[in-house]
């Protein structure tokens, strides 16, 4: 692969927030009565701005506080990205932030200047605040028990928040076999040095030089397991994710030419558990009667996506063994 490919690969864990919740007695309980029992996954085949709110209602926790909605806004050039006609109502419904971070390859979303620029001719300025938090620096949030890192780079911005949803577009990934809640807190919040941190598994703190010390495959998936453990970790019981299963290309949004997809949209799905609303993404897909699933099958299993669950199930940031409960 040269420089280029791997730009491009990379580029896709780039997208790029959960307050600075306090963890309570009850939220430890909460946790720990969760690890107790089945994961539940919400589901409609419905695609719609009705849906998403009728799933966030489902889930039962109220977005409270200042709340940071944690999307990708899409590289320019690509139009697979979850669309503000979409996520306009529950967006104001939460009076939320749209979130991001700054990229680690060299796009149209590497500067503050830039990702503003996209953001705003992507539509979502026009639906609501977009808050690109590694403008002005980044902090460290603590990894408990990693293998490969004891901190995760975060944008200095992200502890102003109270609350985070972990909006996502499901979909295929370049490097990660797909990219859905899991990638979308752990490389989505990382600063842009961040990204690079968990690109390389902890041996770098800056951009400089990553494309020459990428990580191990199976490291790297571990890394991203890890780093979504500390957003996890430092948001308690004031998160919540939803992700949208539609235009399933191969491709990520971060890609400026993404393949078109093979497969038709399968629904929207939200959970308080993300390795569980991942898995039941991926199992999905995998059930489907859709001969075209066979592509992003493919695109998974190549990349070994599903350790990044396996890994993540292992320390504690959430479990594959699942409740799917349909609303349609």
């Amino acid at each position: 692969m040269n420089k280029l490919s791997a730009i491009i690969m990379s580029a896709c864990l780039a997208l790029t927030g959960c307050g600075a919740a306090n963890k309570s007695d009850k939220t430890a309980m909460d946790k720990s009565s969760q690890q107790n029992d089945t994961s539940v996954v919400y589901m409609t085949s419905e695609i719609s701005p009705e849906a998403i709110v009728k799933l966030y209602k489902a889930l039962g926790r109220e977005a409270t506080g200042k709340v940071a909605i944690k999307i990708s806004t899409g590289e320019p050039g690509g139009h697979n990205f979850l669309q503000p006609s979409l996520i306009a109502d529950f967006v104001r419904l939460t009076d939320g932030t749209i979130v991001e971070c700054n990229t680690a390859y060299e796009g149209r979303r590497f500067t503050t200047e830039d990702h503003r620029r996209a953001a705003e001719e992507h539509g979502f300025t026009a639906i609501a605040p977009v808050d690109i938090m590694d403008a002005e620096g980044e902090v460290r949030l603590p990894v408990e028990g990693g293998k490969h890192l004891t901190y995760d780079i975060v944008g200095s911005h992200y502890p102003d928040y109270d609350f985070t949803v972990i909006l996502s577009h499901f979909k295929g990934h370049a490097m990660g076999g797909f990219g859905g809640a899991v990638k979308n807190m752990s490389i989505g919040i990382a600063s842009s040095n961040g990204k690079s941190h968990i690109h390389s598994a902890g041996r770098l703190d800056s951009v400089a030089g990553l494309w020459d010390n990428l990580a191990e495959q199976d490291a790297f998936l571990e890394s991203m397991a890890e780093a979504a453990k500390a957003i996890a970790d430092h948001c308690g019981d004031s998160i919540i994710y939803i992700s949208v299963a539609n235009n399933l290309s191969v491709d990520c949004d971060c890609d400026a030419s993404p393949e078109d997809p093979k497969m038709g949209d399968i629904g929207i799905l939200a959970s308080l558990d993300p390795i569980a609303l991942d898995k039941a993404c991926t199992d999905l897909v995998r059930s489907s009667e859709d001969p075209g699933k066979e592509h992003l099958i493919e695109r998974i299993d190549s990349r070994h996506g599903m350790h990044t669950l396996d890994y993540g199930e292992k320390i504690g940031l959430g479990s594959q063994t699942y409740k799917l409960v349909k609303l349609d």
